[in-house]
């Protein structure tokens, strides 16, 4: 199975349980085009044994093949020789797994929630069912037979008392600080030598010549509670813990104190939580912010399903020049060819 740049699936080879996805269990000697997935932008493909499984650019989930074990989730054993659309109900899809080694199905959503189905242990889960799990590679760990992982491993020594560890516990500890910062009324508790190391827009505010160096406390106005928690949380432990819908305002806050790395996390949250009503607020914020990568993004997650988007309110509040960039931009891309 292969994905292209612009969505398509194409399938060649065995195709006995129907794993092509093309209407019938005919082998193919030459790529095949999906067309059960016209209209639908694919991003990303995974095999099985004899099943296949495709996320949408809008997390959407689809699946066709074997299902003797319940694979496909689609509540049934039948197998499909077509793409159907699965576990609508568990909500968006961000990462999806599966192994030519085994019938099991997983996928990673939105909410960092964990779900698999099909081959558990010599039963059949026909049906998304949620685990405990924070990781695709613990379903193969702890279900799988044999236990193979769905692709490599990244492996970290994990050693006692790191120094990582130990800067993640003293965040927002009011017994070592020696700084707070007021925000919408609640203290944040943080240790003046950490900022200035870690973040240059400190390193100058904390100058003996500017008046911030002889405060303990520091009124923040411009940024909400949440977003500059976040922030400051992050200072501390290089991640970020932030909906989709507050992510905005952080990546204000990364592009105002020049914190490349951060835009960077924002703008991967972001893309996670893009949907038709609310791309074009994103692209616009991504303009605002010179988020060149989020706006390469949101222009061709918005190209891509152009009609649905040119309705919704938040189109249709994009300000003049917005709109224009947009136009011009998808007229070079061919959007109004006949």
């Amino acid at each position: 199975m292969a994905v292209l740049d612009n969505g398509e699936v194409y399938g060649w080879g065995y195709n006995g349980n129907g794993q092509l996805g093309i209407g019938s269990n005919a082998n193919q000697a030459n790529p095949y085009r999906v067309s059960n997935l016209q209209g639908v932008v694919i991003q990303k493909v995974v095999c099985g044994y004899a099943h296949t499984m495709a996320l949408s650019d809008e997390g959407v989930l689809y699946a066709w093949g074997a299902n003797s074990y319940g694979q496909l989730g689609t509540g049934n054993k039948a197998n499909q020789v077509l793409p159907v659309r699965i576990a609508s109900e568990i909500g968006r899809v961000v990462e999806i797994a599966a192994s030519h080694y085994n019938h099991i199905s997983a996928a990673l959503t939105q909410t960092s929630k964990v779900y698999m189905w099909g081959q558990c242990r010599g039963q059949a889960v026909t049906s998304a069912a949620e685990t405990p799990f924070h990781s695709l590679h613990d379903v193969f760990a702890c279900f799988a037979s044999p236990a193979v992982t769905w692709k490599p491993m990244d492996l970290d020594v994990v050693l006692t008392n790191r120094v990582s560890d130990s800067l993640r516990q003293s965040f927002d500890e009011e017994e070592s600080s020696d700084l707070k910062f007021n925000v919408d009324g609640k203290l944040i508790h943080v240790h003046k030598a950490i900022l200035k190391i870690r973040c240059e827009h400190f390193r100058s505010m904390f100058q003996a010549h500017w008046g911030e160096d002889e405060k303990d406390t520091i009124d923040i106005t411009q940024f909400s509670y949440p977003v500059y928690r976040a922030f400051l949380k992050y200072l501390y432990t290089d991640e970020v813990d932030l909906p989709p819908e507050d992510a905005i305002g952080l990546l204000d806050l990364a592009n105002s104190y020049c914190e490349v790395q951060l835009k960077r996390h924002c703008e991967c949250i972001i893309k996670h939580g893009i949907t038709v009503e609310n791309v074009a607020m994103l692209y616009a914020a991504a303009l605002k912010y010179s988020a060149k990568e989020l706006e390469e993004f949101c222009f061709g997650f918005a190209l891509n399903h152009l009609t649905a988007v040119a309705q919704t309110e938040a189109f249709n509040k994009l300000d003049e020049p917005t709109v224009k960039n947009f136009i011009l931009k998808a007229a070079r891309h061919g959007a109004f060819k006949y």
